[in-house]
């Protein structure tokens, strides 16, 4: 067998891995792409360690542990708080005003998993006591924090716009938000008047849920002063995302608002590794001519036509089941380029943005880490049975969804 064919091999072995078993693939990615690329097509190791994806790594550690800082010291939960009680409690208003925290969370740097794991306990709790139905609240905290997490600040935005990036479709950063965030809101809505907001809008004035609110300290006050001026240099100054993450987190351990063992105990490493051990892989298979490979079989399930729904459909389906960060993006985005070329048209950046779309829909499952917090901070007394079928029947109804917003209405972003 070819190095070509070995590579393709095992990605193919590494999607088939992450369907099934709890073995954090990027592990196993960057053993097999060592094999194929030493003993098969004869690599140095100094060729191999050049397909690590070194910018990638530091950005996504900077990133996070900026963020992991205003996790550990209260700074994002007090901020949570202050804003669910600025929408007054409004048992008609919750979901919409949790569905917006969760995306502002997200969206700043956290990332969807760490915004669904501040979020959703505080959600579930305030829902139940307001009689908000948990599935729709649940509903709208995932698809909330889902909506912001491709933003350019995001960890995943940032994986993603680095691999576009790497696939010659970079500097789509404003798209790669609009599309995932309009998929999502569009979801949300429904969402919101098929479980329970027409009745929630009907009924009269209930007790309305307490939020406690404590004041902010000094401490917070410096953290949220320098994610501000992180956000401006990033913005305004194009100051590098993870070096200048570093040197804000820096700031902010050295003034003592939190100890740097425990900001740097949360930032996500295995999900870091799955992510970069991935693209490890990916390198291999792009190298040895397996990406040819892999875009020829992909041509052959789909047509330019129907390429952008089909796309959000596969990759939907495979991110059911899969980590949608760690495995799909690095996997398919890389693809695209080659994919379109194989098909004979099709717009590169819709394709990429249906791969985004697609994948991020169906979250929402039990099956993912998001829908699975959600499930986690129902508060006991309530059916966590009936939640779990029904967060995991409309995850698999989102690849349908996915399949038909990018078919239909990507090219509006492209």
């Amino acid at each position: 067998m070819s190095p070509a064919a070995l590579s393709l091999a095992a990605l193919v072995a590494i999607i088939g891995v992450s369907l099934t078993a709890r073995l954090n693939v990027g592990i196993l990615a960057i053993a097999l792409g060592w094999m194929v690329a030493v003993f098969a097509a004869g690599w140095n190791t100094s060729a191999l360690t050049a397909t690590f994806p070194a910018g990638l790594f530091l950005t996504l550690v900077g990133v996070t542990l900026l963020f992991g800082v205003a996790q550990k010291n209260g700074t994002l939960e007090i901020v949570a708080r202050h804003a669910v009680r600025a929408c007054g409690g409004n048992p008609a208003l919750l979901p919409g005003c949790f569905f917006l925290l969760a995306c502002a969370v997200s969206s700043l740097g956290p990332g969807a998993i760490a915004a669904t794991a501040l979020i959703a306990p505080l959600a579930m709790s305030a829902g139940a006591t307001a009689g908000v139905p948990p599935f729709l609240m649940a509903l709208l905290v995932a698809n909330g924090a889902n909506a912001g997490n491709l933003s350019p600040f995001s960890a995943v935005g940032v994986i993603v716009n680095t691999q576009m990036a790497r696939a010659g479709i970079g500097q789509h950063d404003l798209a790669v938000f609009t599309a995932n965030f309009t998929a999502h809101a569009v979801a949300g809505i429904a969402a919101y008047f098929l479980f329970g907001g027409r009745a929630l809008l009907r009924a009269a004035p209930a007790a309305r849920p307490a939020i406690a609110v404590p004041p902010y300290s000094k401490s917070h006050l410096l953290t949220l002063a320098v994610l501000a001026c992180w956000i401006v240099a990033v913005v305004g100054f194009n100051a590098q995302l993870g070096f200048s993450a570093f040197a804000a987190a820096s700031l902010l351990i050295l003034a003592g608002t939190v100890k740097d063992h425990a900001a740097l105990g949360a930032v996500p490493w295995s999900v870091i590794v799955m992510v970069c051990g991935v693209s490890t892989l990916v390198g291999v298979v792009e190298k040895t001519g397996g990406m040819e490979l892999f875009t020829t079989l992909l041509a052959q399930i789909t047509t330019a036509g129907l390429a952008n729904g089909m796309m959000a459909f596969v990759t939907g389906v495979i991110s059911t089941y899969s980590s949608t960060s760690g495995v799909v993006y690095p996997a398919f985005l890389p693809a695209v380029p080659g994919l379109v070329e194989k098909l004979g048209g099709g717009n590169p950046l819709e394709l990429s943005l249906s791969i985004n779309v697609g994948a991020a829909m169906v979250d929402v499952s039990p099956l993912s880490t998001i829908g699975a917090l959600c499930l986690a901070a129902l508060p006991a007394g309530e059916n966590s049975r009936a939640l779990f079928r029904q967060l995991l029947l409309w995850g698999m109804a989102m690849t349908i969804f996915g399949a038909l917003f990018c078919q239909f209405l990507i090219h509006w972003f492209a």
